[in-house]
């Protein structure tokens, strides 16, 4: 006979009883997966001061839209930052984003993407957390997806339409090797976190969790910034947007400085194919970075595309402070 379920997420196959004090204020009956997610918003609540209302919405946002591969790995990369916290100063960074993009991504119709991304970056010693938030308006036939490109979306419309909401949120974590000599490359490792809470019946995003791991290195050859990035994409199974495939992504480039607080470089983006009807995306463009004061950096970029699956042409401005 099979046991009660867990209160959270419903499961009973890896159900057990549990009753070690409270969690948001409410006893604990979970399930072993809803029961490791607890602990660590306690923890974290107890280093924050967080209410007991905030640890219980956080609680149910991880058990709802958190699968257990991808809770594995937000599990393992945060008890690792916090364990080796050595209480470094930290440092906060706000940036809003506009992001505008245009193209047919292989299709009979265009499609226009308008993104505007808040991020909120949080770093102390090696360690570095981020969280962005997005608004996002999609004009087309709603097989075109952000960061995707085209997919196939099983109910497309067969005329352009304009959707917007919010788009998918996004955690992440990232780690920084020490540098303990000056010839050795800067080198990052991120874990990203994608919670589907676009509206993906109006095209704006999958309905599912998905997970990035990426690895960056960047290494000055005189006054030239050389960089690049390396990741891999875990998708998740969507019903509206079926044979999605994980994939290979990456991010290339130089920037050079025409003077102390100015400097522009070229970037070169691309991203595995997402299905197998669709083409790896090829995308390269100019960007230029202002180093206005202490806390204020814009950026401006420009992209055009080399592939069918591309887009044709985006332009991305970006205003910065961190104190």
């Amino acid at each position: 006979m099979r046991g009660p379920k867990c209160e959270l997420c419903q499961n009973q196959r890896y159900f057990f009883a549990i009753n070690r004090g409270k969690v948001g204020g409410i006893a604990a009956e979970r399930c072993e997966s809803a029961y490791k997610i607890s602990q660590l918003l306690v923890f974290w609540s107890y280093r924050h001061r967080a209410t007991s209302d905030i640890v219980r919405a956080l609680e149910e946002l991880m058990i709802k839209y958190i699968n257990k591969t991808i809770y594995i790995f937000v599990i393992a990369t945060f008890n690792v930052a916090y364990a080796q916290s050595d209480g470094s100063a930290s440092t906060h960074a706000i940036s809003l984003a506009a992001y505008s993009g245009h193209g047919d991504f292989g299709f009979d119709l265009d499609t226009r993407i308008s993104y505007l991304p808040l991020r909120y970056e949080y770093n102390s010693g090696n360690w570095g957390f981020q969280l962005l938030a997005p608004l996002l308006e999609v004009d087309g036939p709603g097989a075109v997806l952000v960061n995707l490109g085209g997919v196939n979306r099983i109910f497309a419309e067969s005329e352009p339409r304009t959707q917007s909401g919010m788009g998918d949120l996004v955690a992440s974590a990232v780690y920084r090797l020490p540098r303990t000599v000056s010839s050795r490359p800067f080198v990052d490792f991120r874990l990203d976190i994608k919670l589907p809470t676009a509206n993906e019946e109006k095209g704006l995003g999958t309905g599912e969790a998905d997970a990035n791991l990426q690895v960056d290195l960047s290494h000055y050859l005189g006054q030239w910034l050389i960089f690049g990035s390396l990741g891999y994409s875990f998708r998740g199974d969507s019903e509206l947007f079926p044979e999605l495939e994980n994939g290979i992504y990456g991010q290339f480039g130089a920037a050079f400085p025409l003077q102390d607080s100015v400097s522009m470089g070229l970037l070169y983006d691309y991203r595995e194919a997402v299905a197998s009807f669709t083409t790896d995306i090829h995308e390269i463009g100019p960007y230029i970075n202002w180093q206005i004061n202490e806390n204020w950096t814009a950026t401006g970029m420009s992209l055009v595309g080399l592939s069918k699956s591309s887009v044709d042409y985006s332009v991305l401005g970006q205003l910065r402070y961190s104190w």
